[in-house]
């Protein structure tokens, strides 16, 4: 730093001692502009008035500049070079710390903390007040980034297996509160990595919807697919058998859980849930249509309803049992999916309704982006088992191996 003879008035000194608490930042505030009027005299090679073979340049008037600081505000005089050529070190720190300062402001909106909120913590951290438009107009710089994020090419990679799941949040728009479903497809490589293959915000969980989501990732590259996981609903099956033919279907056993208990009386949800379990952590499906026999005689008549639910649906979610035992366990439901959608409830929460959807998609892409880059850092399945077991049922046939419930009956393209 220059090396400069810092003087002290009498008058500040007093101030120091008053107790007012002004008095130390009036006098940091008299000490820098000493400072950068002696790293001015050095840039220019002279000192104000000077007459000297070794100027550089000259003076050329002063501007103000604000300093917010844990002791508290300071208003400095920066001296102005003709040239341009003065630039204080401690703006560039400044600067820097500002950068991080809207960064930090960025993360806590991320993190679920409402902007109304993060302008009220700014004002009282800082003692500057942020207005929480100006902090939704700097998380927009978020925006570049999801957006590369969620359109990056899947290419180079297989992804064997794909779960996909929706869930509902509220945003403004046309001026009211509209219903918005966000859809999310994970998918396993090859590698046995995870990847958060994209996300996509529409009116509804349609057919039509589902569709749109599934031809833009193929169109991003993804390939390979040979499982879908996902719950029943109907035009996510008929947009998965489209888009991806002759994947094997395997529907989620958790939700048929849920929707089998949804059918079932209070006085027997305890009990029906107890042998619905045995049905579905069967070791083979030898032994799950026993226990699902059992199930049938035990509570045909007292819950009819929830009999018939699980029966529709006993292919469907037993298709699992086709894969080695191995995979079984992580690949029978959409847990995976189900935990991503608590982390982005969790802070969706405490905004409770988007100002828009454009907000919505960059919180819940922001998060997506930092789970993926979490996600990379560990082997999620070891794939050589399954890809061993691959090889012999392809020796065997070149058709689905038995036992999988296929989306449609034609080998994957």
């Amino acid at each position: 730093m220059t090396e400069s003879n810092v003087t002290v008035d009498q008058g500040l000194m007093r101030e120091l001692f008053s107790g007012d608490g002004g008095g130390v930042a009036k006098l940091m505030e008299s000490m820098l502009n000493q400072v950068l009027s002696a790293q001015a005299d050095e840039a220019a090679g002279a000192g104000r008035y000077e007459r000297s073979e070794g100027r550089t340049s000259y003076r050329s008037g002063t501007r103000v500049r604000t300093l917010y600081t844990r002791v508290g505000k300071l208003t400095l005089q920066v001296p102005q070079l003709r040239d341009g050529s003065f630039c204080p070190e401690i703006f560039k720190r400044y600067q820097r710390s500002e950068q991080a300062f809207v960064l930090a402001m960025m993360e806590m909106v991320v993190q679920g903390v409402s902007t109304r909120k993060v302008a009220a913590i700014t004002e009282e951290l800082c003692g500057v007040e942020v207005s929480k438009s100006t902090v939704s107009r700097l998380c927009e710089g978020l925006d570049v980034r999801l957006r590369a994020f969620n359109e990056r090419r899947l290419d180079g990679h297989k992804f064997p297996f794909v779960l996909v799941d929706a869930m509902y949040i509220k945003a403004r728009g046309e001026d009211r509160v509209q219903s918005k479903a966000v859809l999310i497809a994970s998918g396993i490589d090859a590698k046995g990595y995870r990847h958060v293959l994209g996300l996509a915000i529409g009116d509804s969980e349609s057919g039509s919807t589902w569709g749109e989501f599934f031809k833009a990732l193929k169109a991003r590259g993804l390939a390979g697919v040979e499982w879908v996981i996902s719950d029943d609903h109907e035009g996510l099956k008929s947009a998965a058998q489209r888009h991806f033919q002759g994947s094997s279907w395997q529907r989620c056993q958790v939700h048929l859980m849920r929707n089998v208990l949804g059918h079932t009386s209070s006085k027997y949800k305890t009990e029906v849930a107890d042998a619905c379990k045995l049905v579905l952590q069967s070791r083979n499906k030898e032994e799950a249509k026993v226990q699902l026999a059992a199930l049938i005689v035990q509570f045909e008549v007292k819950a009819p309803k929830a009999v018939k639910c699980l029966e529709e649906g006993f292919d469907d979610v037993l298709a699992v049992f086709a894969l080695p035992e191995k995979y079984r366990r992580r690949l029978r439901t959409t847990n995976m999916q189900e935990r991503l959608n608590e982390e982005i409830r969790r802070r969706e929460r405490v905004i409770r309704i988007f100002p828009n959807e454009q907000s919505a998609l960059r919180l819940i892409g922001a998060l997506l982006a930092e789970t993926n880059e979490h996600w990379a850092e560990r082997v999620y399945l070891d794939m050589q088992e399954y890809w061993e077991w691959r090889d012999e049922q392809a020796a065997k046939s070149e058709v689905c191996p038995a036992g999988q419930t296929s989306l449609l009956k034609v080998v994957n393209n």
